[in-house]
């Protein structure tokens, strides 16, 4: 057996060793849309609960708390403070963020409570830990009937403005950023945002003349009103467990936004859904503010492949087919938009695109497939690279790491040829050496995580031995976990290639190489930053020592790394040796991004050796020389003023409601996205292991000036 193997066997770490930019598991909150449950990074809201069909006659909100319901409550209460990483207490500070997430996760834009009302529930701000601790779940109730209570009169409201005219050519805005909106204080407040509201939808509905598909204003009228007719209708038909799911996952949440309980049929879907395969388009999905967003591509799927679904954009209708209804999903439970677009590998799903939530909405089609681990497995190829066109012939190494995986089940049963990044990773520097590759470019810009075993084996290839990471438990305690394993199988020239979305057991194994000198770090300017390990507990397990009794689970934190030298990951991830601009940088998809997540810390450093690989004034100059070649690069100065134009739009509080305008905007996004969508058509192939673009091209000249660099400096060692 590979000496490394026996970490795969680490209690809790392994286990729930991170991947995919955040977690181990998914709360209702979100979901996979595929037809298996998987990791990704909870909304900063929790999603309201499933839709169903909307019945004729007018519905009322009548579920009441059950039993068990307070029973969880109470376990809740007693488990977060004694089992999550920070061992916080349940009180005041913990009971004010849950009142602020669980109204943020009813009225995120702040369009339906009035200001009175926020002012009353705030009376109650600092009794929700007094009251779940002994199972009263009094306020949750009253809150929401409440707020069932406003969606009615606003909807109302709503359908009667529909009848109006509307003035496209007056000179009005309506604020975007939910942070910038305040509550109405007045019926006459509330009416008029809703008249902005609607008359941003209808412009957002309304396409360019030349579009034939683009619905009629009596078309998107009567769109409108169905949608907010099933708005109303599906936040009545909420049951107890998707109520008492989101109040305690918005207590839950106030000690750190990837803590979160799980409601008995959540935590059935999650079951039902690890048993699948791999099969859909191959995305992580949340909800957003109303609207589904992507927040993860995996690598080997089929929207990898397709290439044109990324990160931060936002679907706003799904298509069976090539000719079915394209159906209208905004404000549609995130549940029920999962189970629209995953479906058998071989069909095909027609989803309505806004990129990066802004502009038109465009029609990919995308077929379904099973995520192929050979797509999403360690790949390399060798570049014969001059720098600058000029000059000496340099073979750089390049390898392509989408995660850290590990076939576990072929490890345990010891069968000789069992899958891991590990061994390919070997495999392929192995075959570098026999082509005698002076340098290798190791590329983790989408690689979310995976197995920490892998994480900390792969690490080993590249250092001698030593400590890899360390663990903060609950109770405080500190654990180191090492490669053991004498000597590398790579010790020359390393350049560790990472971005925003680089995440966990990738931040690892950047921390590690930046901790031991032992190559360089080039990318964005800090990867994802999350720092924590998850765990999900059963609660019937908890309370009667068997899982036959469905309560529901929480998943807590409960345990958070830490690099060698004994700085977290947490928030700040890894910093970048040597920047390269990307508009990955400026997306709000960062650990830091989400509300209340766990601060930075540090621990004791641990003892390990130093490599010179990293010498100051080496990268002093290669920082100077990738400034002046971007500077001179007309495809970067292009890049650089996408990134201004993205920050510009991004930052924007208000929206004009001019229709000249409004339009006039749509026009300059959808040109910026005309121009990266000609980039992504010479990438968009899954047989393309180095993708030949000016941005990599760049990494590849840092590269190049590294390996002379350090032989001027006699640091690069011969393999």
């Amino acid at each position: 057996m590979d000496r490394r193997l026996h970490r795969y066997l680490l209690p809790t770490i392994a286990i729930v060793a991170v991947s995919i930019a955040t977690d181990l598991i998914t709360p209702r909150t979100s979901a996979w849309a595929q037809d298996s449950a998987a990791i990704q990074q909870p909304p900063r809201q929790a999603a309201p609960p499933r839709a169903a069909v909307v019945p004729e006659a007018p519905l009322t909100f009548d579920a009441v708390p059950k039993d068990r319901d307070k029973i969880v409550a109470r376990l809740i209460a007693n488990l977060m403070p004694r089992t999550h990483v920070s061992s916080q207490n349940l009180d005041d500070t913990i009971s004010r963020r849950a009142m602020d997430l669980f109204i943020d996760s009813l009225d995120p834009l702040k369009l339906y409570f009035y200001q009175s009302d926020i002012n009353e529930f705030h009376r109650s701000e600092t009794k929700i830990d007094d009251m779940v601790r002994v199972g009263d779940l009094s306020l949750a109730y009253d809150i929401f009937r409440r707020f069932t209570q406003r969606v009615d009169e606003r909807v109302a409201v709503a359908q009667e403005l529909l009848d109006s005219k509307f003035d496209f050519k007056r000179d009005e805005s309506i604020i975007i950023d939910p942070d910038a909106a305040t509550y109405a204080n007045t019926p006459d407040e509330a009416r008029d945002r809703w008249r902005r509201q609607i008359k941003y939808a209808l412009l957002d509905l309304k396409d360019a003349e030349e579009d034939e598909d683009a619905p009629s204003h009596e078309e998107a009228v009567e769109q409108l009103r169905r949608r907010y007719t099933r708005y109303a209708n599906r936040w009545k038909q909420t049951k107890s467990d998707d109520l008492l799911e989101m109040y305690l996952s918005a207590v839950t949440m106030g000690y750190d936004p990837h803590s979160t309980y799980m409601s008995p049929a959540s935590l059935d879907d999650f079951t039902i859904l690890m048993g699948l395969k791999l099969e859909g388009i191959g995305a992580a999905l949340r909800e957003k503010d109303g609207v589904t967003v992507i927040t993860n591509v995996i690598p080997g799927g089929a929207a990898d492949k397709h290439g044109k679904l990324k990160a931060d954009d936002q679907i706003v209708s799904v298509g069976q087919g090539e000719d079915g209804e394209m159906v209208d999903i905004v404000e549609m439970p995130l549940k029920d938009v999962v189970k629209m677009i995953r479906g058998t590998a071989g069909t095909l799903v027609r989803l309505g695109v806004k990129p990066g939530g802004v502009g038109n909405a465009e029609i990919y089609k995308i077929t379904r497939a099973k995520v192929e681990l050979e797509e999403s497995a360690a790949r390399g190829e060798v570049i014969e690279h001059q720098l600058n066109g000029a000059g000496k012939t340099q073979k750089i190494g390049y390898i392509n790491l989408p995660s850290f995986y590990l076939d576990m089940e072929a490890a345990k049963q010891n069968r000789r040829d069992f899958r891991s990044s590990t061994r390919d990773v070997r495999r392929i520097i192995e075959d570098f050496k026999n082509q005698g590759v002076e340098g290798i470019v190791l590329d983790l810009s989408r690689n979310g995580g995976g197995s920490l075993t892998e994480a900390i084996n792969l690490t080993g290839l590249f250092i001698d031995r030593g400590p890899v990471v360390q663990v903060k438990n609950s109770d405080g305690s500190v654990q180191q976990y090492r490669d053991d394993e004498k000597g590398a199988a790579w010790n020359g020239p390393l350049v560790v290639m990472t971005s925003k979305f680089s995440a966990s057991a990738s931040e690892i194994l950047a921390g590690a190489i930046q901790d031991y000198g032992r190559g360089i770090v080039v990318g964005d300017p800090a990867t994802h930053g999350k720092g924590t390990v998850q765990t999900l507990m059963d609660i019937g397990n908890q309370l009667f020592r068997n899982a036959r009794a469905n309560y529901g689970a929480l998943k807590v934190t409960l345990q958070q790394f830490y690099l060698p030298d004994g700085e977290s990951t947490q928030r700040k991830g890894v910093a970048a040796d040597i920047v390269v601009p990307s508009i990955t940088a400026k997306m709000d998809v960062g650990e830091g991004d989400l509300k209340y997540a766990l601060e930075h810390d540090t621990v004791k450093p641990a003892t390990h050796i130093k490599y010179s690989m990293n010498p100051p004034d080496l990268i002093g100059q290669l920082r100077k020389s990738s400034a002046q070649r971007v500077e001179n690069n007309k495809e970067f100065v292009d890049l650089l003023r996408r990134i201004n134009l993205y920050v510009d739009q991004k930052e924007q509080d208000y929206v004009s409601l001019d229709e000249d305008d409004f339009m006039r905007r749509r026009a300059e996004l959808d040109a910026q996205k005309e121009d990266e969508e000609k980039e992504l058509e010479t990438e968009i192939s899954s047989d393309v292991i180095f993708r030949d673009t000016f941005y990599n091209q760049e990494i590849i000249n840092i590269a190049h000036e590294y390996i002379d660099g350090l032989m001027k400096q006699n640091l690069a060692r011969a393999n």
